[in-house]
């Protein structure tokens, strides 16, 4: 009878519920690195449409700077997302671009990558399922605006976040998938001088 009630404390006092992964540790986690940089995979589904529409390339985020966006295929474009909006590069200089709503998409996109879940969660409720080494955060909106546009989106994770899915009202995805993920490691001179 002991070696049971012995085994119940064991199992309790180490079950997932006393060792939850709370949102507080996945800012931590995902605020850690100064610099993140790698691959993506971009894939559009659209609906009605039996095969994805596909970008790659690379991109670097900074911390509390910003992040550079190379789409490689299927052309090339370069975008720089920071504080002050998006821009273009147009082979010579930054281009900006001022559209509708782009605070709202700005907000979103850093606060996924970073983990700024601060600001997200002005816009999105948050449930976070799983553990640091692979975790999932489901983002349902909360507002009119963000109702009309998505469903959720679904972020995936271990370390770094590794797959950002949008799920669109109108039956439309986006996934992007992030691979060869550096941290901290040094950033190439275009990079550089795009975020400075």
């Amino acid at each position: 009878m002991w070696n049971k009630f012995i085994l119940f404390i064991t199992l309790f006092i180490f079950s997932p519920l006393t060792l939850a992964f709370s949102q507080s540790d996945l800012v931590q986690q995902l605020s850690k690195p100064n610099s993140v940089q790698g691959d993506f995979l971009q894939q559009r589904y659209l609906s009605g449409m039996p095969v994805a529409i596909s970008a790659t390339g690379e991109f670097a985020l900074l911390k509390n700077t910003g992040l550079v966006w190379q789409m490689k295929t299927p052309f090339a474009l370069s975008l720089r997302i920071n504080e002050k909006g998006i821009a273009q590069w147009n082979g010579e200089s930054w281009v900006s671009s001022q559209q509708l709503g782009q605070e709202t998409q700005i907000k979103i996109f850093l606060g996924l990558l970073s983990g700024d879940l601060e600001s997200i969660s002005q816009l999105f409720t948050l449930d976070l399922t799983g553990e640091a080494s692979a975790w999932t955060l489901v983002l349902s909106p909360k507002g009119l605006v963000m109702k009309q546009i998505f469903t959720n989106i679904e972020i995936k994770g271990g370390d770094l976040v590794q797959e950002i899915t949008l799920n669109e009202v109108q039956g439309d995805r986006t996934l992007i998938k992030f691979s060869n993920l550096e941290v901290d490691t040094p950033i190439n001179s275009f990079v550089s001088q795009a975020l400075s």
